[in-house]
Formats: C-alpha cells, structure tokens, sequence
C-alpha cells in the first residue's frame, strides 16, 4: 500500500466512520493493514491524524483539515467513475457526425433514429460538408467519424466500405419524348444539364468521365443541394444529375424518370471514415457497429 492515493482512500473511510474496523470493512481489508496505512500516512506527513477514544477514532485538528481536502476529492473520484459507467452504458456522451446533407436524409436517418431511440441520453451534433471539409473536421478532432463517397487516400485515415450508391441522369414529364429512348452522350448535351455546385466527389466523377469519352460536361444550371436537384428536374428546368437511392420515390410515383445511356455510369461507394491512431468513444464505436 505504498502510494499516497491508497493511504488517501484509507484515511478518508477511517474519519468517515470514525472506525478502523468499519473503514477496513468498506475498503475490503484488514484492520491491521489499515491501521498500518494511517501509521504510513502520519509518519510521510510529520503529523498526527486520528486519536482513540471510546468509539473508535476521532480527527486531530489537523486531521480534520486534511479530511476536508481529501472529502472533496474522493466526491470527484466518484463522481468521475459514475460518469464513466454512464459513458459505458451510453446513458451519457455526444455523437458527432460529418456528412453530406444528402447522405444524412437518405442513407444515415434510419441508422441515427434507432440509435437516439436505444440511447436517448446521448447528444447528436451532425456537421455538414463536402468530403475535403469532412476530412479537416475529422483531423481537427471536431467530429468522431465521416460518413463519405469514396475513393479516400489519406494514411492518416481509417475507411470502411458501408453501401454502393449509383448516380444518374434524372428527367421531369416535360422530356417525356426521352423515356424510351437510349441517349449517347452527344444527344444528352443538347438538353440543359442540372450539377451539384459544390465540388463533390459525384461532380467530379461525372466531369472526369465525360472527358475520358472526349466532351465537355457543362452545367446550364448549378444549384447548391441536392433537394434543390431532384426539385429543378421534376419542374423541367433541365436534366438533373442525382444519386438514383435518393430519388427512389419520385421515380416511382413518375414525377421523375431516368436517362438511359448507351455508356455504363460507374457506381460509387460510401465509406465510413475514422482517425487511424485516435481510440473512439464508446458512442461512436457502437454506432459504427450499427451502420456495418
């Protein structure tokens, strides 16, 4: 029983029973040893603690000013291990989530309701942003994990394939003449195209696959999310470019159809992406679990 916190410990349930046996009691030790760890504690400190008397024990003076410090310290302590078994059982904690806002309505909604469900105590904090904006947040420790399009190469980063997505062109009834039709890429251009603004990683995969068939994909309209895409679309202001599981109900009830082209689009992959060398809280780890 050599270290100072130990003696502490010892100290603080023999002047709170007023007992050495009780205090070994509720410490799961002999009353030796613990009369032994009081004689320790004196001698390191150069001053009486406790004196007998019929009861048991009682505070020095200078035992009852030590006690008021180590009282405090011992609420701390135990205070600090309720909240850890709280963190344990997810009674307590934040989960904080980088994302895009599509892929948090379309793919995460689900995933995070049942989650808040099971662990109503924890806090939700969800910051929006474009894949290289995800990456900083999860380098500047401000959020726990990234949920994004793939491919990422950064050694720093940890990503596990979660869902394969596939992207399209989508129309409204205004280019109905289109439905059954097999467009190349020549006949795609005449119409006006409707991007995602941003640089996204569906952007630039579009942009780099068109140019490897030699053409120039060039927005007529750019629009800054991707309701605002599925919206244009569906009102014939153009043909919107769109992730096909995010507008599986439109094409459904018909207000949207998709273009069918002569080339293969190229699906893409959503990962779910940690700090390599950075342990994860709890909340996190099993929410990982949960979207897996």
């Amino acid at each position: 029983m050599g270290n100072n916190y130990e003696l502490y410990k010892v100290f603080y349930w023999a002047a709170k029973t007023g007992s050495l046996t009780q205090a070994a009691k509720a410490l799961f030790l002999t009353q030796p040893s613990v009369s032994h760890a009081i004689k320790q504690l004196e001698d390191r400190l150069g001053i009486t603690l406790f004196y007998r008397n019929s009861k048991g024990v009682a505070l020095t003076h200078e035992g009852a000013i030590l006690y008021s410090y180590i009282e405090q310290s011992q609420i701390l302590i135990s205070r600090a291990e309720e909240k850890m078994a709280s963190l344990k059982n997810l009674e307590s904690g934040e989960l904080r989530i980088g994302g895009s806002d599509s892929l948090f309505k379309h793919y995460l909604l689900p995933y995070l309701e049942g989650f808040l469900q099971k662990h109503p105590g924890i806090r939700l904090h969800l910051n929006h942003g474009t894949t290289p904006e995800i990456i900083a947040f999860l380098k500047e420790g401000r959020i726990d994990l990234g949920v994004v399009r793939m491919p990422i190469v950064d050694s720093q980063l940890k990503v596990t394939e979660s869902i394969q997505l596939q992207d399209c062109f989508v129309a409204g009834p205004r280019f109905a003449e289109l439905k059954n039709m097999v467009l190349s890429f020549d006949m795609l251009l005449q119409y006006p195209i409707i991007l995602f603004s941003r640089n996204s990683r569906a952007r630039m995969a579009i942009t780099e696959l068109f140019e490897s068939y030699g053409y120039k994909l060039k927005p007529e309209i750019e629009v800054g999310s991707v309701d605002l895409l599925i919206e244009f679309a569906r009102k014939g202001l153009g043909i919107s470019y769109v992730t096909r599981e995010f507008v599986s109900k439109e094409l459904e009830e018909g207000s949207l159809f998709e273009i069918q082209l002569d080339v293969q689009l190229p699906p893409s992959h959503v990962g779910i992406m940690i700090m390599r060398n950075m342990p994860l809280s709890i909340s996190a780890s099993r929410f990982i679990e949960l979207v897996r």
